[in-house]
């Protein structure tokens, strides 16, 4: 199997110092199922860009540097999964809050399934009891709106899914299009859920699987900014279902 790891990268410089990508990069190099790494830069204003270019990419020669305009998290994915060269495309969080060493879990399971994910346990270790509140909040308005058929955790940011089928339903996303502008960070939950929706809806097969998780506090995440986000995002999710736009 060949796996494009996918990075979405925001003003990631204090990761970066913390040696996040050595880590990834030391991890995968010498594993040959792992085809490539794919970096893609939301329009970091930081010194993210001009670390990765200098320091990494001729270290590790799998890494590859794509460079987005700022349109926010969701897009830097999309752009990974399209221009993925893998047959299956992973993606994980900068901040490696799930450790990439959990990544053979979710490998394991690509013999049966085209869409896993990581699963985080439901104590949230380490995260501020407010974030662990709107959590629980949030799953109330998500299964009210959308059924998403007993998917526990749509929101950790480590996961796998067949490059054919990934493409397939990010073709069919209406929430996440071309013209969508964001300002600032933008780490809506829209993404994952329109994504798992439209997946289920196609017929795919999907994995949840428990992994290792701790809570790693970011600059990236504005809770009363990403809620609200998230909360239009439902609604949109729910009108283009009703409006029988996504098939």
């Amino acid at each position: 199997m060949k796996i494009s790891l996918i990075v979405p990268c925001y003003n990631e410089e204090t990761n970066l110092q913390k040696g996040v990508l050595d880590k990834i990069g030391n991890y995968t190099k010498n594993d040959p199922r792992f085809f490539e790494l794919l970096i893609v830069d939301d329009g970091s204003s930081d010194r993210s860009k001009k670390i990765i270019a200098s320091k990494y990419l001729c270290q590790f020669p799998k890494f590859r540097l794509i460079e987005n305009q700022h349109q926010g998290k969701a897009f830097a994915i999309i752009t990974g999964i399209k221009q993925a060269k893998g047959d299956f495309v992973m993606f994980s969080d900068i901040d490696l809050a799930t450790p990439i060493e959990e990544a053979e879990k979710l490998i394991n399971e690509t013999v049966k399934h085209k869409i896993i994910i990581g699963s985080r346990n439901t104590s949230r270790q380490g995260a501020p009891f407010l974030r662990k509140l709107m959590a629980v909040g949030f799953i109330y308005i998500r299964d009210f709106f959308i059924d998403l058929k007993g998917i526990k955790d749509t929101q950790c940011g480590f996961k796998l899914f067949e490059k054919k089928a990934a493409v397939d339903i990010v073709n069919r996303l209406r929430v996440f299009h071309d013209k969508r502008k964001v300002k600032g960070s933008s780490v809506t939950a829209g993404f994952d859920l329109e994504f798992l929706f439209l997946a289920n809806r196609s017929g795919y097969s999907i994995k949840e699987i428990p992994v290792a998780w701790r809570h790693v506090e970011t600059k990236n995440v504005n809770f009363v900014k990403d809620s609200l986000e998230t909360l239009k995002d439902i609604l949109l999710i729910k009108y283009y279902d009703l409006a029988k736009k996504y098939f």
